[in-house]
């Protein structure tokens, strides 16, 4: 019978490669063909243009060190921290609106943010290359 501790473990890895693994496909995107969408968009809510290249860390990099499990928690933060600013400025329209299916409309979004924040509130696990003895993961 498994250990609790080895259960906790485990989700703590899947929650890493599950939230890292399917926000990787965006960043991966980004990487072959740009990132112009968000330059735009962050020039039509008077953001800087250069700040659509933090989509690079929060998209691609962030991403690959929660899978890996090191830097786990910085990592969770800049995953929420990115997701936060693409609803506030892509999807902030949808805030209060629903899909056709009674889906929130940025309920993706939504569970990519929260997926960074728990990562960086439970760490990476000792199923990690820190192995969770780090207090950074």
């Amino acid at each position: 019978m498994p250990k609790d501790k080895d259960l906790a473990d485990a989700a703590k890895l899947l929650l890493r490669v599950v939230v890292g693994g399917l926000m990787l496909f965006h960043g991966v995107h980004k990487v072959f063909y740009g990132v112009a969408g968000v330059e735009k968009t962050m020039i039509e809510h008077g953001i800087p243009a250069f700040v659509a290249y933090g989509a690079y860390l929060g998209e691609f990099v962030a991403p690959i060190l929660l899978i890996v499990g090191w830097m786990s928690r910085p990592a969770g933060l800049v995953l929420a921290f990115n997701m936060f600013v693409a609803i506030a400025t892509a999807h902030g329209k949808d805030i209060g609106s629903l899909q056709k299916s009674g889906a929130w409309a940025i309920e993706l979004q939504l569970l990519y943010l929260f997926g960074g924040v728990l990562v960086a509130l439970l760490g990476p696990g000792r199923w990690s290359v820190s192995r969770g003895r780090s207090r950074l993961g």
